[in-house]
């Protein structure tokens, strides 16, 4: 009988442990998902005017490409796009610079893409093409400030 209590206690002793060991496991995984939820104050959103996003771009040296538009049945004549990135051209939703009133464009017509080397045009496949210059675009294509970009009817000037 006394070797019954044994191993009665014995099993007792082994699932306090686990129960320790376990309460102990889950309260490392808890403070280590916690641990950088009060470094500090969360950060709140902010909306720049046009003019002091283009100074604090030009002081992080972050360059962007400029495209006017001369002539548009969608755009009005004289708008600035600015191209910090990638802009997709078409006349679908998910486009950035949307030309719904260009019948001529495609739903994704072409991208202008900012890299390190500058401004850049690529067809996307579009049934009518994209031209620079005059010239039709078969590839991606680095564009120079003074090219005219053509979509459709859709003439773009490259300023930067």
């Amino acid at each position: 009988m006394t070797a019954a209590v044994t191993v009665d206690e014995a099993l007792l002793g082994l699932k306090v442990t686990f129960l320790v060991l376990l309460y102990l496991f889950v309260w490392l995984v808890v403070r280590s998902a916690t641990r950088g939820l009060s470094a500090g104050a969360p950060q709140e959103s902010i909306i720049l005017p046009a003019s002091e996003a283009s100074a604090l771009r030009a002081a992080a040296g972050i360059q962007t490409g400029r495209v006017v538009v001369l002539a548009s049945p969608a755009l009005q004549a004289g708008t600035a796009i600015e191209l910090t990135d990638s802009a997709r051209v078409g006349r679908g939703a998910e486009n950035m610079i949307r030309l719904d009133a260009d019948t001529t464009v495609s739903s994704r017509h072409a991208t202008l893409s900012r890299r390190a080397d500058g401004l850049w045009v690529e067809d996307a496949g579009s049934t009518n093409g994209t031209f620079v210059n005059g010239a039709r675009v078969t590839s991606a294509r680095l564009l120079q400030p003074g090219d005219v970009i053509r979509i459709g009817h859709t003439d773009l000037l490259v300023e930067a």
